[in-house]
This record gives structure tokens, sequence and C-alpha cells, in this order.
């Protein structure tokens, strides 16, 4: 430093006539000089110690400042750590190790053709929870209009590549509005949409840095486990997933349809207590004795099925009588076998149409059936999803007029003209009984079960319906032949949608139900490169999810053809969202089930782990996420599915078991919401 340059002037003060006086500042500072000039040299020496001290004692203390201020920041967004839920146990609880290890029998079923029959298990007390993680929403904004499936149409495809070319709905998400009783129903394989199951535009960057959780400083932190001889308790690690999802449902959506886990409420669809019914066999296949004796005396108490609601004939086909089949042929309680008889004699309305095609929706408490309020089509996934429960129905009740409303959709649509090599269009017309919107393909939302149920119900009548293994082996070819391509960079295969001749790399999430299936259809002795198929397409949805920053896959992934690109998956803003769905890994059971390779059962550890790091909700429960690729902040949506707990916990449970008996693929089939249903005895030849 340059000492100041010389000034030669004089000093001098003035006042004005308002008594305000002037001086340079130099004069002050040679007076405060001089004041610590005349301090001694000790008092001097005690001063610049007490300065030093303050300075040292400040850096220390900063970076805990900082990190408090931090924290309290992030509480105030929607992530928070509640040391109560990390150290909370109930009493007395023990750890379970299964029926297999712990050397008991698997208790009984009677099912009431079959007599006593082998139950899925017998377990022991289950332990109580280890929970971290997640809370507050974000504001709402302005969200799409969307069904279970990928976000989409009334009228056309997906929201980043709409197949009908049309553009998608802006709806106000304002709760407690009135128009909140006009909601549209649409389901999430193609049938229904719900106004608030939207996809939401991507945040801006101030919502962003409002909503933003630190990352633990371990990821080993965020995800609870049970370790058993050195080795992690998987089984064990789900079971504490269904508690806290199951802790959030019961203490602030007790007996409604779903749970909005961070807002600790609760959303209605049909007012059935759509999750409670959906998780009954799943809590009775891990063993959990309590949660499941709560939720059969809801069962008892307070379900009712003689309201004045309209509900989507294949969601409640597939959530309710399906839960209400499976339970009452895991427990061989009549309760739930009553109940789905009753709940199945209200549905029936929906097939009186000219065509015998049914209605999307009926009124249960009426017996009223009509179409969606804008179009007299109706989606065939949800037409063709509903067999393997209205024909179980008609078995155990010895009452055919089940079976045959079913089997006449079947048959119809065996017959009808339109197919490409097999494949089906999505639409189908309730008067004329044709398809509609003829040309598109696909085997994402509004078509995917119709494959599933006819390689299924061939499974579940024993093997004898020629008609239903003709359709399946020939849209298995139809999607070789025009559906099936490898990426550029990775050579991934992948199943793409065909539009009027026009091949588009789209795959929803959705999709990845193909694996388990064609791995399904070789056990049951259909060609084996059906299973080499199978191999690949479980490999490509597991990059789905290991490609995303989250780990976690979207609802809809784009894939790239050229090698140049350098990315095999890419991911559409308005596709990023995550709805903690089971496609994936129930691919996965069906494999290891199928080939005993670990590394399926890897993969599915490593998606439990990041829903357990992202969607984890504090208070109870788990949350779908708008933005995989934003580890920082993914978006809470509060809201937790029903399926979440009827499906994606089940599926990894039983992936993680090593228990082959525990629902045999060669006694059960699964419907498509995983609630199994016992496969037929093969009639006498």
């Amino acid at each position: 430093m340059y000492p100041p340059s010389r000034k030669d002037f004089i000093s001098l003060t003035l006042s004005d006539p308002h008594s305000h006086s002037y001086n340079n500042g130099k004069h002050r500072r040679q007076s405060c000089w001089r004041k610590w000039k005349q301090l001694s040299r000790l008092q001097r020496s005690l001063v610049l110690f007490l300065l030093a001290l303050l300075l040292i004692l400040g850096l220390l203390a900063y970076p805990s400042i900082t990190e408090q201020w931090r924290g309290l920041s992030d509480r105030e967004d929607w992530l928070e750590l509640d040391d109560r839920d990390l150290k909370a146990v109930p009493p007395g609880v023990k750890p379970v190790l299964g029926p297999a290890a712990a050397g008991k029998p698997p208790a009984p079923v009677v099912g009431p053709h079959l007599g006593p029959a082998v139950g899925p298990d017998s377990v022991a007390e289950p332990r109580g929870p280890n929970v971290p993680i997640l809370a507050k929403p974000p504001t709402k904004k302005k969200t799409f209009s969307n069904k279970r499936g990928p976000p989409s149409l009334q009228k056309d495809g997906n929201v980043s590549d709409p197949i009908g070319g049309e553009k998608q709905e802006v709806v106000e998400d304002e709760e407690g509005e009135e128009d909140d009783k006009e909601k549209k129903i649409v389901s999430w394989r193609g049938a229904i949409i719900e106004a608030d199951q939207a996809t939401e535009p991507p945040p801006s960057a101030n919502e962003k840095e409002a909503a933003a959780p630190p990352a633990p400083a371990n990821p080993a932190d965020a995800v609870p486990t049970e370790v058993v001889n050195g080795t992690i308790d998987r089984l064990e690690a789900v079971r504490d997933a269904f508690r806290h999802a199951w802790k959030g449902y019961k203490n602030y959506a007790w007996g409604q349809d779903e749970l909005k886990p961070i807002s600790k409420s609760f959303g209605q669809w049909f007012g059935l207590g759509l999750t409670l019914i959906d998780s009954l066999d799943t809590m009775w296949i891990m063993g959990l004795k309590e949660e499941f004796a709560e939720a059969k005396n809801w069962v008892e108490k307070e379900l009712s099925f003689d309201k004045n609601t309209d509900v989507n004939l294949f969601e409640t086909t597939i959530r309710i009588l399906g839960g209400l089949l499976s339970s009452y042929h895991l427990t061989g309680d009549r309760l739930f076998l009553e109940k789905a008889k009753d709940l199945g004699s209200r549905l029936m309305p929906a097939f009186k149409t000219p065509s015998k095609i049914p209605f999307s929706d009926v009124n249960i408490g009426k017996g009223i059936a009509h179409p969606p309020r804008w179009t007299s089509d109706s989606t065939l996934a949800e037409v063709t999803s509903i067999q393997l429960e209205f024909r179980e129905l008609s078995r155990l009740t010895q009452d055919p007029q089940y079976q045959e409303v079913v089997n006449e959709v079947m048959k119809m649509v065996h017959k009808l003209p339109g197919k490409h090599d097999g494949l089906v269009p999505m639409f189908i017309n309730t008067q004329s009984g044709q398809f509609t919107h003829k040309g598109v393909f696909t085997l994402g939302a509004r078509a995917d079960s119709y494959y599933e149920y006819l390689l299924k119900q061939w499974i579940q009548g024993g093997k004898t319906e020629d008609d239903l293994l003709e359709d399946y082996l020939q849209a298995m070819e139809g999607v070789r032949k025009h559906l099936v391509r490898q990426t550029g960079p990775g050579r991934l295969t992948f199943i793409g949608e065909l539009s009027h001749n026009r091949f588009n790399p789209k795959m929803d999430h959705l999709v990845c139900f193909l694996p388990g299936t064609l791995a399904l259809g070789a056990h049951n002795g259909l060609p084996g490169d059906h299973m080499d198929l199978a191999v690949q397409l479980m490999e490509t949805c597991h990059q789905m999810y290991k490609q995303m920053e989250t780990g976690l896959s979207p609802e809809i992934a784009h894939f790239s053809l050229q090698a140049s690109d350098g990315h095999d998956v890419i991911v559409k803003p308005a596709d990023r969202h995550n709805l903690l769905r089971p496609e994936t890994v129930e691919s996965l059971f069906y494999m290891y089930r199928f080939t005993k390779d670990t590394k399926y059962k890897d993969w599915g550890w490593d998606i439990l782990q990041n829903f357990n790091k992202y969607t984890k909700v504090s208070g109870g429960g788990y949350t779908s996420i708008s933005n995989v690729r934003d580890p920082v902040n993914p978006g809470p949506r509060d809201k937790m599915e029903s399926f979440f707990l009827g499906e994606t916990l089940k599926y990894l449970y039983l992936l993680f078991s090593d228990d082959m008996e525990l629902l045999s693929l060669d006694k059960y089939v699964f419907n498509t919401e995983a609630h199994p249903l016992p496969i037929w005895p093969s009639p006498p030849k």
C-alpha cells in the first residue's frame, strides 16, 4: 500500500447559521490515534487479544450457524428429518425371518371348492418401523388433466407426443371448488382421468430454490434396513416401507381412497376405500396381522356399495373386486366373498349396451351405466382387462352371468377387423362394437393389459381356450415385427408405437409389464425366444431407472435411434414425473422366479432405496414426484396411489423372498393390480 499523498492545507472548523459544524476527517482520525497511543502497552495488548479471540470464535461458529440456518430453511420448505421417526420402535416387537427361515409350515387357506389349501405364508409378529424423511408441499400450480396411466387425453395420446395429434387440456387445480364434483374419471391404463392426477410443468428456478431439500450426507441414512448375519434383510425393509405408508394412510386418510401425505389429507375417487382394499392381500402376504385385522374390521363394518356414486368399471374391478377375491382365497373368510358378490352384481349394468361392449362408468347405487362425457368409446384395455375377476366370481358363486358377459367381449374382439398382425387399436365403440381411431398401435396406456389378459386368461382356464392363445401369439409376433427397435448408442431393445405406419420411439413405463408377461408365457411352454426378448426388455426398463439422476424412472421415455446422440434414454420435460408405479418391479419378480439371477433382486433393491430417498414423507406415506432428473428438488406431488401398496411393495416383497412356493406361479395368476387368483384345475380329458 502506498501512503496517502501529502496535502498542503489548513484544517478549519466552520459554523453555519443553523449550527451545523464541518470539519475534515483527518482531524478525527488523528484524535483517535492519540487516544490509542495514550493507552499503556498492557492495555493495548489486552484489547488486541480480545479482538483476535472474538475473530477466532466467529470463524469456528460460522459452519454450525450456517448449517442450522439451512436446516431451518429446508424444514420450512418440504423436507424434514424426524428423530422420533428414526428411533421410535413399538415395544415387544421381534424380527421376522419368514416361514421358510422360521421352519414353520404355511398357514392353511380354505377355498369354497378346493377344501384346505396352502396359503402364502405364516409369519411371526412384525417389527416396528425405522423410517426417515419428507413433508410440506410446494404450492400447486396449473396441472394437466391425467389418468393413472401416462399423462394424456380424453381423446389424444401421451403428453409429450399425442398420438391423436390434439393438444393437452389445461385445468386449474383449485381445491374446495364445487366443480370438484365434476372431476373426470379416467383410468391409468386407458380408462379414466382425474383432474388432480396431473402432469405439472417443470418448476421454475424460484420454486426449485424454495423447495430444494439437502442431499443426505450418507445415502444409506435415508434407507431403513435390518441387518441379519452381516447382510441386509430386504424383506424386512419392504415391511418397514409398507408400515410407513400405512401409518400415513391410517392417520390421515383412513377409509378414504388415497392419501395425500404431505398435506396430511386425503383424496377421493369413488369413495370406496381404494387404498385399504388394494392393500388387504399385501398385508396378509407380509404377515402384518395387526394391520390386516384393522382393515378387515373396516371392510366388515364400514364398506358399503349402496352409494349413489359413479365408478369406473375397469378400475373398480381390478382394484376392489380383485382385492376382495384374492383376500377371500388367501384367508378363506367369506366376508370378502360376500362383498365381492355384492359389488359384482352392481357392476353388471355396464354391459347393457347395444354392442355388449361395456360402458366405462356405472352408478353402483342406481344401477345406471354410461360412457364418458366426451365420447361413446371405451378404451380397449378397460373392456378386456376385467375378465380374470368376473370369470373367477362366476366360478366361486356358481352364477354364470359374470363369466358370460366378459367372455362375449373377448369373442367379439377376437373376430373384429382392424387389427395389424395381432396388434389392436386403443378404442372401441360401445354402440357399434367396432374399433375406432384405427391405425394407432401401442403397448402403453389404453391397450397394454389387453395383451396381458390374453395370456393370463389362457393360464387361468387351464390352457384350454385356444382363441386366447392364438390372439396372444399373433400379437407378440406383431410386436416383434412392428414395434421392437434398438437404440443407437447402447443397443437397448425397446418397444415403440406405430401411428399410421409411422414409428415413434416412445415407450411408457407401463410397457415394462411386458418382460414379465413374456417370461410367464415362456414358463408355460410358449416359444423360447419370448424369454430372450424378455431379458432384453428387462435391461431397458432397468436403464430407464439407472440413467435418471434420482434412480427412478420417468413416466414416459423416448429412445435415440442415432449412435451419434450419446444418450439412449431421452426424457421430455412433461414426462419426468414418477407415480410410484409397479410395472418394472413386477417384471423383476417374474424374471427372478424363472431365472434365479440375483441381479434382478439387486435392481429391485436399488429402486426401493431410491423410493425411500426421494419419495418418503416423514409423517407417513410416500409421494409421487414431478422430476426424476432433479435429485435436489424432485418436486413432491402430494399423492400416494393405491397401487403403491397393492402392487409395487407387494412385488418387491415377493422378489426378495426365496420361498418359491409363496404364491407359486404354477398355482396363481396375478391380475393387473397384482391380486393373486387361483389357476383353475384342468378339466378331465
